[in-house]
């Protein structure tokens, strides 16, 4: 009888990963401060309407869809530790260049949509980079685990920041917030910085041309049934999200007039279902199965999304469901991400890694900006309830990619695949 392999040593004792996650616990706190205090700056400061605020969302994520495929190969060519460094300090810069502008009163909206559109490219090339990057700074055996630690830091931060966000938007204005999410980027790049790995880009007499090697990311992805069914579940389920978190700070803050500070606390108190989704989402893809936890936490967003469309019809109690409403839905996002991003880590060989993930991200956040500025047309049109329950409905018909594919009832996910 063979000997199981050794177990590497914890990721606590990992240097490198730790200054990854320490960088990255600071940047996701700037996150969670930007995320709250663009659409207040936006509705409350600039008097955005409905087709602003779309084309605000619009740009966040234009960079998905116009360089998310070449992203992925340009990634794998270079030092991944590098591309997040830029991204960072790109950031920085962006989000700097906010509170300076509002500072010398000349913020318009249309600068906070170009600079929005500027983070959203520099997020892409990061988060590509990421994805691709905990494969290579840690063992394999580890990968769920980093995932894991990484994303309860982010669930953290998602507790805490809004509700800090909202607090701190009580005694300073949004620019301020932004200037400290600056801030934070910054560290974020020091921390990365001095992350000592061995990665090699990839021998420039081993290159094919860009589109070649494009057409592999995105082949490998479509010739996996597995894999082609998660993308068009977490596509469609982005798309009509989108149409609805598009559309809340504008429901929120003007149509049922709760303030900054108190939009801010309830996203915070919500956010703690993010945190329980991550800790629990290893023990319940052992309890319940690898593949059956990614169906059943993408019909679990669908009851958050519901909780959402009934603020409008019981105003009263629009906080507590706002509340609840996040809370389930981070619950199922963090389940569910956790499960497929680990699983398409696991499966993808290291030299494909960033074309698979750009290739993912094409698609799933490709949708997004043009669910950003379709919301402002349906918003106008049929007003913001309406849109609500437009957004579940899409969410229910999206679970049914991964509901009606093999995943459901498999207590174990492959580590290699066969196309199908």
């Amino acid at each position: 009888m063979t000997s199981p392999p050794p177990r590497s040593p914890t990721l606590w004792r990992h240097r490198n990963f730790m200054r990854l996650w320490s960088g990255e616990a600071g940047a996701q706190f700037g996150a969670e401060f930007g995320g709250i205090a663009i659409p207040v700056l936006a509705v409350a400061i600039l008097g955005a309407n409905e087709w602003e605020v779309g084309l605000l969302g619009a740009a966040g994520t234009l960079a998905f869809l116009v360089v998310g495929l070449p992203a992925g190969a340009w990634v794998d060519r270079s030092l991944k530790r590098r591309v997040m460094m830029r991204a960072n300090i790109t950031r920085a810069l962006a989000f700097g260049a906010i509170p300076i502008l509002w500072a010398a009163g000349a913020l318009q909206m249309w600068h906070l949509i170009v600079l929005a559109a500027v983070i959203g490219f520099a997020q892409v090339f990061f988060d590509v980079a990421y994805q691709s990057y905990i494969p290579v700074l840690v063992p394999r055996d580890k990968i769920s685990d980093a995932n894991g630690k990484l994303e309860s830091t982010a669930q953290l931060a998602g507790v805490a920041g809004p509700g800090l966000g909202g607090l701190l938007l009580a005694v300073v204005q949004a620019p301020i917030l932004l200037a400290a999410t600056a801030i934070t980027y910054l560290g974020s790049f020091v921390a990365i910085a001095s992350i000592r790995d061995e990665e090699l880009p990839a021998p420039r007499d081993q290159r094919r041309p860009l589109w070649t090697e494009i057409v592999e990311g995105l082949a490998f992805v479509w010739n996996q049934r597995l894999l082609r069914s998660i993308a068009a579940c977490t596509a469609l389920t982005n798309f009509f999200a989108s149409l609805l978190f598009t559309m809340l700070p504008l429901l929120v803050l003007r149509d049922l007039e709760i303030s900054p500070a108190l939009y801010g606390i309830a996203l915070s108190v919500g956010a703690v279902g993010g945190l329980i989704g991550a800790v629990l989402a290893a023990p319940a893809s052992e309890r319940i199965g690898e593949g059956t936890v990614i169906p059943l936490s993408a019909l679990l967003g669908v009851g958050g999304m519901a909780l959402f469309a009934l603020m409008p019809v019981f105003p009263s109690i629009a906080i507590a469901l706002l509340m609840v409403g996040n809370a389930v839905t981070s619950v199922s996002v963090l389940v569910y991400n956790i499960a497929q991003v680990s699983f398409r880590q696991r499966i993808c060989p290291v030299p494909l890694l960033g074309r698979m993930n750009a290739s993912i991200r094409f698609v799933v956040w490709g949708v997004m900006p043009i669910a950003g500025v379709l919301s402002g047309v349906i918003a106008t049109t049929i007003g913001i309830p309406a849109l609500l329950w437009l957004a579940t409905a899409g969410v229910l018909l999206a679970a049914g990619f991964v509901v009606a594919s093999p995943l459901l009832g498999m207590r174990r996910l492959p580590t290699e695949l066969n196309a199908h």
